[in-house]
């Protein structure tokens, strides 16, 4: 823990070159998610709906979500039936 200003005011600015230079490194992987984001609609491959639940079914994944606990649950709301499947 800073016990100065000045011994806090010089952890603040090694913080942010930090953050900076993660943000900095960073970067060109965002500019390859929006390149592939765009492709895809471009080829009209799937809509921006259907991206965005593509990144939802993606994040539950890795969050060791049990996809059949969460597809139950949607049928519980929705009242959906297994017709479909």
């Amino acid at each position: 823990m800073a016990n100065t200003y000045e011994e806090k005011k010089r952890y603040v600015k090694q913080y942010i070159r930090s953050l900076r230079e993660i943000e900095d490194a960073m970067e060109p992987f965002k500019e390859q998610k929006r390149e592939l984001r765009e492709e895809f609609r471009e080829m009209g491959w799937l809509n921006t709906d259907e991206l965005r639940a593509a990144v939802k079914a993606y994040r539950l994944f890795k969050g060791n979500v049990d996809i059949e606990e969460v597809y139950d649950n949607f049928k519980i709301l929705t009242g959906a039936d297994d017709a479909r499947s």
